[in-house]
């Protein structure tokens, strides 16, 4: 038996898009832990392009957006595979298509589709597989590493991500009257994927984080994965409705010396 237990464990894996998704790392190092790694993707042509990438792993279609497809999943899953262990949430998604917009141009549609996706639907999949989570099973949803930062190309997607936390925290309690089932999220700093590619100027903030880490290196997408990976764990069993913040140091480091005199000789 390895220190995480995780051999022969079911986990339900949200959000794969591709080989930098957070939801990737995630289930590669499962899998490296003797985890069975099942997969929900969005639409029967993500499933097609990811077919090399996930080889025989069990892929189930299921766009959260769409009304009853949550339920039908769950009804799936616990038809072919019985019991889950754990369900990770990496689903979130913010309409940028017109590009860059100051916060309180923000439209009604965008910002409640934004919530619909990378918010509610964690609520919606815990109460439909509520039935066949295991009764010590764990939940994990990705989120930011912080709330307070006022990111201005992020724009509507904080306060979103912050309803979130808050759901996390609602759900802990609200499955704590009849279950010793947890959640939590995992709060990862500024990363390399293909999602926040999509975000206006990310590179520039993306680079200016790296040097706020105290390593000044880059958060890497695996240490959010392993975090994930300890929070599906029964060595995390007395962790729930908790925000573990994984930044690389960046949240503590504002004066560092070298952004001081870097901003001090831009004057």
């Amino acid at each position: 038996m390895s220190f995480l237990n995780l051999e022969n464990k079911t986990i339900l894996v949200f959000g794969v898009a591709n080989r930098k998704s957070v939801a990737w790392f995630v289930a590669k190092t499962l899998r490296e832990q003797g985890a069975r790694v099942l997969y929900s993707v969005r639409s029967p042509a993500r499933k097609e392009q990811l077919g090399k990438l996930l080889g025989d792993a069990p892929v189930y279609v299921c766009d959260v957006e769409r009304e009853g497809e949550i339920d039908e999943l769950a009804r799936q899953v616990g038809r072919d595979h019985g019991t889950l262990h754990g369900i990770v949430h990496s689903i979130a998604f913010a309409n940028y298509s017109e590009g860059f917009k100051p916060f309180h141009e923000t439209r009604r549609e965008d910002f409640l589709q934004a919530t619909a996706v990378s918010c509610f639907s964690l609520v919606e999949i815990a109460r439909a597989f509520k039935p066949c989570l295991d009764h010590k099973a764990s939940v994990v949803a990705i989120s930011i590493s912080s709330h307070l930062v006022t990111a201005a190309n992020y724009g509507y997607m904080s306060p979103i991500k912050s309803a979130l936390d808050g759901t996390v925290r609602n759900l802990a309690k609200s499955f704590s009257e009849d279950t010793e089932i947890r959640f939590n999220t995992v709060n990862a700093g500024l990363l390399k994927t293909s999602a926040s590619a999509g975000i206006p100027g990310y590179i520039d903030s993306y680079l200016y984080g790296e040097k706020m880490t105290f390593r000044k290196r880059a958060l890497a997408t695996d240490e959010v994965a392993n975090a994930v990976v300890f929070l599906l764990s029964d060595r995390s069993s007395g962790m729930n409705g908790t925000g573990m913040v994984i930044d690389a140091g960046l949240g503590c480091n504002y004066f560092d010396q070298e952004l001081i005199d870097l901003a001090m000789k831009a004057r």
